[in-house]
């Protein structure tokens, strides 16, 4: 999704905190990827923020009402937040999920429900497509899988995207949390390039997804 419009989107959900039961990070293919477990009841709802984004920025407004009910897994994506990068692997949607299956067994969680916003969408799909076993139930929320169904112009507003120019919300969110803050222009390089070398999904892909939308 593009910066801008995923920064402004993420504004609407990013008031609020919840303190975590449980945090830390797991050794996950390569990574140390940073998590926060919230809340102990029911089915494990699985939090995937946006690109560029972080757990708080994505997801600080509503995560707090979902762990009332809910035990949430949230975690922060290659080079995000407080997961830090390997320079030379790209972004992928399909590497990040990865990321998040072997997560779930690190973490030992068998099956969860998944909530992805704007990347963490398509992040979203990609497990479902690539670890069905994992997926009870999805929400997929201003996620694609064709690059024609994005708003006119955004294709080029991401070619003109720039360090410079990315939203100040999720810039400052990068360098507050951040292990390695001097790698900010590579961190928005390889969050820009993951969408513009982004191809469409074939359709029987997509159908090929039995998990239920969560309702």
């Amino acid at each position: 999704m593009n910066i801008a419009i995923h920064g402004i989107l993420a504004a609407a959900l990013a008031v609020g905190g919840s303190k975590p039961g449980n945090r830390g990070y797991a050794p996950v293919n390569g990574l140390e990827l940073y998590y926060e477990v919230h809340g102990t009841g029911g089915t494990p709802l699985v939090l995937l923020h946006g690109g560029g984004s972080t757990i708080e920025t994505s997801f600080g407004r509503v995560l707090p009402s979902l762990a009332k009910t809910r035990q949430v897994i949230a975690f922060e994506q290659q080079g995000h937040g407080r997961t830090a990068d390997i320079v030379e692997r790209p972004f992928t949607f399909e590497q990040s999920a990865d990321d998040a299956a072997a997560l779930l067994r690190y973490l030992r969680i068998e099956r969860a429900d998944f909530f992805g916003f704007s990347n963490g969408g398509n992040i979203a799909l990609q497990i479902a497509i690539r670890h069905p076993q994992l997926v009870r139930k999805l929400v997929v929320a201003s996620a694609m899988f064709k690059r024609a169904g994005l708003p006119p112009g955004f294709w080029e507003s991401m070619r003109q995207a720039t360090p410079e120019n990315m939203p100040s919300e999720l810039r400052e969110a990068y360098l507050r949390v951040a292990p390695h803050p001097e790698q900010f222009a590579t961190f928005h390089d390889k969050s820009a390039k993951r969408m513009l070398e982004f191809k469409d999904w074939p359709p029987e892909t997509i159908r090929s997804i039995d998990a239920p939308p969560w309702c």
